[in-house]
């Protein structure tokens, strides 16, 4: 017997954990999946109980053939492909092909490319997950019957080469409903007031008319406008209310796949597949130089906030060491598990904390580094105090009008001193009445002088397109798609031209609303967000060994 051999889906995981691993171990990569359903028929049998057909890939038989040539001569065989429902699928293709030149076969997790986290795998071997594998596969047959039955039709209907996906068409569904709403939405016309007022000893200062006779101004045009204008230049005004509170913010849990592909976007301007390419790169290992090949971050398609011990205790440290003891919470911060998560991994962070963005940043490019800087920030700012912030609210009274100034002061940064809030548009809007700095020492009582009134014209605003960012969280608000598949989901749209993309914003093609009409019309139950949600509730089911 030789040396074991080891199994992962990509070269540059296979280099890295090769260097880990030393002299006993040979490290060879699947280069995704071996085995697929048939490109040239169905390859589910409906009469069988949905039986699948599953052969080597066209082009992958050298793969096979090398990955068969080692497992002969090794003395272990052991699987570590992605740790997710996919990747257990491919452990099991590969399994299938090897078992009859090797019985000693193993799967391995590594939920991070890092020492620690290869020796937690090997010393953790199992056996193939069949209920991981029939998920994925059970996932797979309802995507080709979609596929296979659907797409067809649409040839007949529309033009050849068309294609309708299970998950993709409700996506599509949510944008042409959206692009519906738009076209649908009629603006109408509204006017806010804004008062500029002073005190004698103090600045102007802007407010916002509030409440007319204790109820909600209801401005419809200019004329009633200027009738509410003419009345408000002829009250007399003083300071009604000052209120102070003081506001806690807490910090947001590190990433899961979701929140970071929008966050991402939001902040960075990355599409949901370049992310998830950053990811994989940061997870599988970049060349630090004299620390070798390093992991960054672990596992990166999880819906689990959870987080390891070692690294809350680690991160708490460095909180302590570089902030001081006031930004850290007495207790550690332990976020809710989502609705639909599984749990089965930790949430994004660093794999290191020794690994920080000014340690690693000569080594990244641009992107890679951004990224990166990101999920460090997230996952240091969770475990941080709250931000306090003391929040002031001046009422000024004249008569049946109600004006009121609104701000806010930052008491302690706390988690905002690492990870700031960033508007998902930057810019002003031109439609925001003005605002200004509440002057210090207001008090009840206090006469105000009017200095000037800006009556202005709005109009009501349909709904917002969706960005990449927008449609993931909708995705996930429904219960459709998973972590391994968000990214997918919206390039695949994108793709197929039913979706343009233009400044960020999604919109609906001529193309894909016919598509969606059709699919509506004659397939109702494919583009049915309840039904969708629920064929994924079902895997989950099967996955878990419920079923």
């Amino acid at each position: 017997m030789g040396k074991s051999l080891i199994i992962v889906e990509s070269p540059s995981k296979a280099k890295t954990i090769n260097k880990y691993l030393g002299k006993d171990y040979v490290v060879e990569a699947s280069v995704g999946h071996i085995k697929n359903l048939p490109k040239s028929k169905l390859g589910v049998d409906v009469e069988n109980r949905y039986a699948s057909v599953y052969e080597v890939i066209e082009g992958k038989e050298a793969v096979v053939g090398k990955l068969k040539h080692y497992a002969a001569d090794a003395k272990n065989i052991y699987i570590a492909t992605d740790p997710d429902r996919e990747g257990e699928a491919i452990a099991s293709d590969i399994a299938e092909e090897l078992e009859d030149k090797n019985k000693n076969i193993y799967r391995v997790l590594f939920h991070e490319i890092t020492p620690t986290g290869i020796a937690e795998g090997m010393s953790n071997p199992r056996a193939v997950d069949a209920n991981l594998v029939e998920s994925q596969r059970a996932r797979r047959a309802m995507d080709r019957l979609v596929g296979y039955k659907v797409s067809p039709f649409l040839w007949k209907t529309v033009y050849y080469g068309l294609s309708a996906g299970r998950v993709q068409s409700v996506a599509l569904r949510i944008i042409c409903e959206r692009e519906e709403e738009i076209r649908k939405f009629v603006p109408e016309e509204y006017w806010s007031i804004t008062a500029e007022f002073k005190t004698d000893v103090s600045e102007p200062f802007f407010a916002r008319l509030v409440k007319i006779s204790g109820k909600d101004p209801v401005i419809a045009n200019q004329l009633v406008s200027d009738e509410h204008v003419t009345a408000i230049k002829q009250q007399q005004y003083s300071i009604s209310d000052v209120q102070k509170k003081e506001v806690k913010r807490n910090p947001n849990p590190p990433f899961i796949t979701s929140t970071l592909q929008q966050e991402a976007a939001s902040r960075l301007r990355l599409s949901a597949k370049r992310t998830m390419m950053l990811a994989q790169k940061l997870y599988e290992g970049i060349d630090l130089g004299e620390d070798g090949t390093v992991g960054l971050i672990t596992y990166m398609r999880t819906d689990s906030t959870r987080l390891s011990e070692e690294a809350v205790g680690a991160v708490r440290e460095y909180i302590y060491s570089n902030y001081g003891a006031e930004y850290l919470p007495k207790d550690k911060r332990e976020y809710k598990k989502g609705k639909s998560s599984q749990d089965a991994h930790e949430a994004i962070r660093p794999t290191s904390i020794k690994f920080t963005p000014k340690y690693v940043k000569k080594h990244l490019e641009k992107d890679l580094f951004a990224l990166y800087q990101l999920i460090w920030n997230r996952f240091v700012a969770s475990q941080m105090s709250n931000a306090t912030f003391e929040q002031l609210t001046v009422d000024i009274t004249g008569g049946a009008y109600l004006f009121r100034a609104t701000g806010s002061v930052p008491l302690f940064r706390g988690f905002l001193q690492v990870y700031d809030d960033v508007l998902e548009e930057q810019g002003i809007d031109a439609d925001e009445d003005p605002t200004s700095k509440i002057p210090a020492g207001l008090a009840v009582d206090q006469r105000t002088s009017l200095e000037k009134l800006l009556p202005r014209q709005h109009f009501t605003k349909p709904p917002a397109r969706y960005t990449e960012a927008s449609l993931v969280k909708k995705l996930e608000e429904l219960g459709i798609g998973r972590p391994s598949t968000y990214a997918q989901i919206v390039s695949t749209i994108l793709n197929r031209q039913y979706v343009d993309q233009q400044d960020r914003k999604l919109f609906a093609t001529g193309l894909g609303q016919v598509v969606i009409k059709i699919l509506m019309k004659c397939f109702p139950e494919i583009v049915n967000y309840k039904f969708t949600a629920k064929m994924e509730d079902e895997l989950e089911t099967i996955a878990s060994g419920e079923n």
